[in-house]
Parts: C-alpha cells; sequence; structure tokens
C-alpha cells in the first residue's frame, strides 16, 4: 500500500472533519477497494484525519467567536444555537456523535465555544469518529469478502 494512499485519505478524512467540504467515506472505500489495501492503516489514517479536523473547528469555537458576525464565519448563527443546544441538553457525551453529517461539525465548535476540556473533546470525539470508520471497513470487508 502507498503513502500517497494513506495521505489522500488522511487528506479526505480531515476536510470531511472541518467546516469545509469532504468526502472521506468515499476515500476510505476507494483505498480499501486497491489491491493492496491494508485495512488497519487506512482505519488509522481516516480516524486521525477526521479528528485532527474536528479539533479545528474546537479550536474555531475557543478562539474565532469573536468572528461570528463576519459573512466568511463558516457556521451560521442558527447551526451553531442548534449545536449548543444539543450539547447543552446532552451533555459532553453528545460528542459521540459528531461524526453524524451537518450537526456533527457544528458539536465541535459549540464543544470549543463551551470551553471543554480539550483532552475530554479528544476521547469522545475519537471515540466517535473511530467506531463510524470501524463500521464502514467492517462492512467493506463483509461485503467484499
Amino acid at each position: 500500500m502507498t503513502t500517497g494512499l494513506l495521505f489522500s485519505v488522511f487528506g479526505a478524512a480531515f476536510l470531511s472533519a472541518t467546516l469545509l467540504m469532504g468526502v472521506s467515506e468515499a476515500a476510505l472505500v476507494v483505498a480499501a477497494a486497491q489491491p493492496d489495501a491494508r485495512l488497519f492503516p487506512l482505519f488509522l489514517a481516516a480516524t486521525a484525519g477526521n479528528v485532527l479536523g474536528a479539533a479545528v473547528n474546537f479550536a474555531l469555537g475557543r478562539s474565532l467567536l469573536r468572528f461570528e458576525d463576519r459573512r466568511w464565519f463558516p457556521v451560521s448563527p442558527a447551526n451553531r444555537r442548534k449545536a449548543e443546544a444539543l450539547f447543552g441538553r446532552y451533555g459532553r457525551p453528545v460528542l459521540l456523535f459528531s461524526w453524524l453529517p451537518v450537526i456533527g461539525d457544528p458539536l465541535t465548535l459549540a464543544a470549543g465555544l463551551m470551553r471543554t476540556p480539550f483532552a475530554v473533546f479528544l476521547v469522545y470525539v475519537t471515540i466517535g469518529k473511530a467506531a463510524r470508520y470501524a463500521v464502514l471497513l467492517w462492512l467493506w470487508n463483509a461485503i467484499t469478502g
């Protein structure tokens, strides 16, 4: 398996977890379909990239809130309020769902806004994102045998 393949999966996963667009699941499946693919390194690359991208959102929440009224700010006020409401209602374990489309990115941003300790953030987000990629690769392996 080439290093470029791992970096591609890492990059796609990173972009998917930030407030930018990405297609990490598709990148992971395409990489897993390669003849020389090894699933565990792909799992690690996808998980690491996705967690690092979520950490970027966390940092945005911590430091860039003062720019929320700017047109370029990556999260709408409505999405931020929705994430904060979920976070406030269910507490820190809601970060286990940071892998979900639409609400996951604002949740990681809200964690930064709410000054969640980074170690706590990292544990919940890593578990959630790793579980998603583990299930995806397990399904891929079950289908392709």
